[in-house]
Order: structure tokens, then sequence, then C-alpha cells
């Protein structure tokens, strides 16, 4: 598979290159915008690091122009405390982020899930995020095969967070997903109370979540089903990290 690099730091072009090589991973180059839309379309990537600092275009209108004809996945690359850039770039159609320094079993991480969901079935009808177990036919959950009692509100959000499971969604695609297109980041109360409920009722600890992930100021990512794609972080309620800044 190829990799398409978009940064213009030539050192950090230079250490994804040997990151990714060494797992087998061809990559493509590119250190302007400009060259990096040739790039997304010459290249034929199977997915794209893109870092939202260059030189000439924004990596905003870069994957603008990359989501107009293509559903590559797309990974940014952020500045760690730029939330509304990460927030931004979500909702513009980015897959993931990941957040400048970033640790390699991350970034790996992230990119193999990205590819899973570009090769696969969005829309598994049974899915195992570690204890728990998810039959979409039979709206049917378990946690450790004991039946877990959800409302309709809550089983809806519960949905949507495993049928993207590794990936972040925004507080406004889970709001308009669940609740309708009606609302808006004013209403995120809602959602805040909704997850509180659902870590109850499938965490071994609510107040260190290890299931449903709070991604702070963006939104929430439930754990990949691989439960060693990356070290799952444990997070207070209020979504500060207990983990170091690459996830371990």
């Amino acid at each position: 598979m190829t990799i398409l690099v978009i940064d213009d730091e030539a050192q950090i072009r230079r250490v994804l290159k040997v990151l990714l090589q060494a797992q087998g991973y061809r990559v493509a180059e590119a250190s302007t915008g400009a060259d990096g839309l040739v790039q997304a379309f010459a290249a034929h990537p199977d997915c794209i690091l893109l870092d939202i600092g260059l030189p000439d275009l924004s990596g905003f209108e870069v994957l603008k122009s990359i989501r107009r004809q293509s559903s590559v996945p797309i990974i940014m690359l952020t500045i760690r405390d730029a939330e509304q850039d990460k927030v931004q770039a979500l909702d513009l159609g980015a897959d993931d982020y990941v957040s400048k320094p970033f640790g390699a079993r991350e970034l790996l991480a992230r990119i193999r899930v990205a590819l899973r969901h570009r090769a696969h079935d969005p829309s598994p009808r049974v899915l195992q995020v570690g204890p728990l177990t998810m039959d979409f036919d039979r709206r049917w959950v378990s946690r450790r095969g004991e039946p877990v009692h959800l409302t309709p509100i809550e089983y809806a959000l519960l949905q949507e967070l495993a049928l993207n499971a590794g990936r972040v969604l925004t507080h406004q695609h889970l709001l308009q997903k669940v609740w309708g297109p009606h609302c808006d980041d004013g209403d995120a109360h809602y959602l805040r109370i909704y997850v509180g409920h659902l870590r109850k009722k499938i965490e071994d600890d609510p107040t260190r979540p290890r299931i449903i992930l709070t991604e702070p100021g963006v939104g929430y990512r439930m754990m990949a089903p691989d439960e060693n794609a990356w070290p799952p972080r444990a997070t207070s309620p209020e979504g500060e990290s207990a983990g170091s800044p690459d996830g371990s």
C-alpha cells in the first residue's frame, strides 16, 4: 500500500518515510499543498498524511479539494492544542488526526484503522470491542456475555461510535446523527449526559473509561476492535488524559 505524506518539514518527511517503509508501505512525498494535490491523484495513495500548516495552500484547502473527488483515508497532522483545527478537519471530511509530536505506535495504529475502514464493510453486523459484543441485526448488546439494557438514544449513540470504532467523531457529528440535523454544539450537554450513562453501563470503571475515550474539545472515540492497536488512554469523565502525550 502507498502512503502519501504532505508536509513542508523535510525532517518529518524523512522520519515518516523510514517508519512507514519499515512497515512495508510505499511512500510518496509532497512539500506543498499544490504538489500534494498532484500526488493525491498521480500516486494513487491508499492513505494520506496531511499537515495543516503548508506554505502555499492550507491543509484544509487541500483536504476540501481531495474530498471533492476522492474518499481516500486522510489523517491530519495537527499542533497538539489546536482543538478548533481538529474539529474543522474532521467536519471537512478527514478520517482522523494525529497531534505533533506523535508517537510511532499511535500513528501506525491510526493508519491501520483508516485502511480497515476503507477495505471493509463500514457497517459490520456483529462487532466485538473489548468486553462488548454488539449485534446490530438483533439490536443486542452484551458485556462479557451479560446483556446490557440501553435506552433508544443510548443504543443509537453506542452504535454510531461502534461503527466508527477507532475514529474520532466530533460533538456536532454525534449530535446530528443521534438527535437530528437541528442540533449543534450548543446542545453538547445532552451528549455529555448520555456518554456518562453509557460509561456507567459498559465500563469497568466509569471514572477512568477505557472503551469510550474523550478527545478534549473535539468529541469522542470508541476503542478500536483490535485492543492492541494502541494503548487505550484512561481518561477522566471530563476528558483529561491520564497517559503520556504519545498515548502510552
